[in-house]
């Protein structure tokens, strides 16, 4: 009875008025399954395989059709990458040198099917790693560790044009690098502090020399002008000049004279003269 029934819906299916519907649903399930459609994300390149050999075209974003078995495509992320990067290396004075970098990076879009083909999707463990750690080598390497230090922007800049001129070779674009830091041994760094210290006591020494120094000259000058004016003051001393001085003394003693006489008394060969109360009459 069971097979009757199934046998009766294959029927109405494939030969009543159901049947357009019948290979329409089946076609539509097929096309699912296949998928001949593609999206392609932002910040995404679609790479064209034809029977898994890669294509000169390289698919944008959006939604792109292919060709079911025949093609496939494979996603590859073009966004700006960051990566952090540990080296040990030694500056020219032979000096131990832990570097910590930044670099951040993107793959050339249009030159994403070209690193797909030569590379693969693993570039960063491939290219990028091993250039960050050569480029940091072989650049510390001609810098002594206090150059290292005092040079960081040149340092940083050398880097960095090193890393585009070998990235950019795998069609990989630099976007941004920085040194994050620099650490030396113990025995170096106590080094360095110890020559600051000795510098900042060196230009202390140095103000107070010179502070010194001016504080003297200062002294010099004044006594040198004061010397100068007694010397011209001596040289204008006159007897006319000394006899104007006593003429101008006996003025102001006139000037200062109230009126009264001074008194006489005694009749020896010394009489006493004082100046008493009285007013001349």
């Amino acid at each position: 009875m069971a097979t009757n029934d199934l046998d009766e819906i294959i029927f109405k299916l494939t030969k009543g008025p159901w049947r357009k519907y019948f290979f329409l649903a089946i076609i539509f399930i097929l096309f699912l399954m296949i998928k001949p459609w593609v999206q392609i994300g932002a910040g995404e390149r679609g790479i064209v395989l034809n029977f898994g050999a890669v294509q000169d075209k390289v698919l944008d974003e959006g939604m792109h059709f292919r060709v079911p078995i025949m093609q496939e495509v494979v996603i590859m992320d073009v966004k700006i990458h960051k990566v952090v990067t540990d080296a040990a290396s030694a500056s020219s004075d032979l000096q131990d040198v832990a570097l910590s970098v930044a670099l951040n990076y993107h793959i050339i879009p249009d030159k994403a099917n070209i690193v797909y083909q030569s590379i693969g999707v693993e570039f960063k463990e491939r290219i990028i790693d091993p250039a960050i750690q050569e480029v940091m080598k072989a650049v510390s390497a001609r810098y002594s560790a206090e150059e290292l230090i005092t040079k960081r922007p040149a340092v940083s800049a050398e880097m960095q044009e090193a890393l585009k001129a070998r990235l950019l070779m795998n069609n990989i674009a630099v976007d941004a690098f920085s040194i994050v830091s620099f650490n030396f041994s113990k025995i170096f760094t106590d080094a360095i502090e110890a020559k600051q210290t000795a510098e900042q006591n060196a230009l202390k020494a140095k103000r107070d020399l010179d502070r010194i120094k001016v504080e003297a000259e200062q002294t010099i000058a004044a006594a040198t002008a004061e010397a100068e004016a007694l010397r011209l003051q001596k040289m204008n001393i006159s007897p006319d000049l000394i006899e104007l001085r006593k003429i101008e003394a006996n003025l102001k003693a006139i000037e200062k004279w109230n009126g009264v006489l001074p008194e006489v008394t005694g009749a020896g060969a010394v009489p006493f003269i004082g100046v008493g109360d009285s007013k001349m009459k």
